[in-house]
């Protein structure tokens, strides 16, 4: 085949996410295969985790029949992120890096990567809500001729449309107002149990340990709570909207630890003393029911007065946030077309699945520009 008419793959991160791309990546293969019209060859030569890595030396398909097996039992050199990219810059046709990792200095390499033609896909949205100065090198680089193409969907609503939506809104000429929603599955899933529409709901402390003991929160629950998750993703949509946002940490973001458990020693201490504050959130929420709503913690961006914000606020009950069912995301865009009906976008904002399908969107997205 044509060199140029192949597209060799580098996948680095098998977790959660990572995995469930494989599978993903197996099946879209096949399923291209079959298609008479698609002229490009797919190459998957490079697998790689923390503590393994398997490729492909002189740029051999690798099979995905027993992929994990394969990893594991592999013992070839771990590249330094230097050596990823002079690999992926020889490949015989075009590259493609599918990098599935949370890392921040895997996030920081990717403008030389771009540099270089490589095509980058990622849910990482430390990438792109980290340094401003990181943000305008990535994008930057990728809108010079020849440098690669880079695609972040899944950096937030995991495989809602809402990067694409927001971009092609702003592309097209609307005027984006607001950006208001529940971009934790998390604080969701919590608070919707917590603050039911129905008044009911146990103590806080009882909330958040039934989220963890349900797989909704991260092994230490603070890593939810400080609301930094929230504000990462509300800087990658200012920023798409228009606004100069330097970081997460730029705006009000508010934390629901309480200041004296912020340095417990560990998860299980602070929830295990969190039951000795609940009474300020309780107050919180018993003053929205006397007044007929609903406490959720939401982010907002409005785009006129140049101000993000996170935190905690009160909706009629109503409210489309406010009727949320178990850890789903809700997403309501104010834009001048609009006017004051939201284009509202809703449904799962985290999970494994969900978030690998948004990668392989955005590979697909990089492979129909190769067409």
């Amino acid at each position: 085949m044509d060199p140029s008419r192949r597209v060799f793959i580098g996948v680095t991160g098998t977790g959660g996410v990572g995995r469930a791309f494989i599978e993903q990546l197996r099946a879209l293969n096949v399923r291209r295969s079959q298609q008479f019209y698609s002229s490009l060859q797919l190459s998957i030569v490079l697998l790689a985790r923390r503590s393994k890595i398997l490729y492909s030396e002189d740029f051999r398909t690798l099979s995905l029949d027993n992929w994990e097996a394969d990893l594991n039992a592999s013992h070839s050199k771990l590249l330094s992120l230097t050596e990823l990219e002079e690999y992926l810059a020889k490949v015989p046709g075009k590259a493609i890096w599918v990098d599935n990792t949370s890392d921040q200095k895997v996030a920081e390499a990717y403008p030389a990567f771009l540099r270089r033609g490589i095509s980058i896909v990622t849910p990482n949205k430390k990438a792109f809500s980290g340094s401003y100065e990181l943000w305008q090198d990535i994008f930057a680089t990728a809108s010079k001729l020849g440098s690669g193409k880079i695609f972040h969907e899944s950096s937030v609503g995991a495989g809602l449309p809402v990067i694409s939506t927001l971009k092609e809104l702003v592309e097209t000429g609307d005027e984006i107002h607001k950006i208001e929603g529940v971009f934790s599955g998390t604080m969701s899933f919590l608070f919707n149990s917590f603050a039911p529409v129905d008044g009911k709901g146990g103590k806080f402390s009882d909330e958040v340990k039934k989220a963890k003991r349900l797989g909704y929160t991260e092994p230490d629950p603070r890593d939810d709570l400080n609301g930094l998750d929230v504000a990462r993703k509300l800087t990658i949509l200012a920023r798409l909207s228009g606004l100069v946002v330097q970081s997460p940490t730029s705006f009000p973001v508010q934390s629901l630890i309480p200041k004296p458990l912020e340095d417990a020693k560990s998860g299980e201490e602070f929830l295990e003393k969190l039951g000795d504050y609940d009474e300020d959130i309780e107050k919180l929420k018993q003053e929205a029911i006397a007044e007929g709503k609903v406490v959720r913690f939401v982010g907002s961006i409005d785009v006129a007065m140049k101000s993000v914000k996170v935190g905690l606020e009160k909706f009629d009950k109503t409210h489309p946030i406010a009727a949320l069912k178990g850890s789903d995301n809700i997403i309501s865009f104010y834009t001048k077309r609009y006017g004051a009906n939201p284009l509202i976008i809703q449904g799962a904002g985290a999970g494994s699945e969900v978030t690998a399908m948004g990668v392989t969107g955005d590979l697909l997205k990089i492979l129909q520009s190769m067409e």
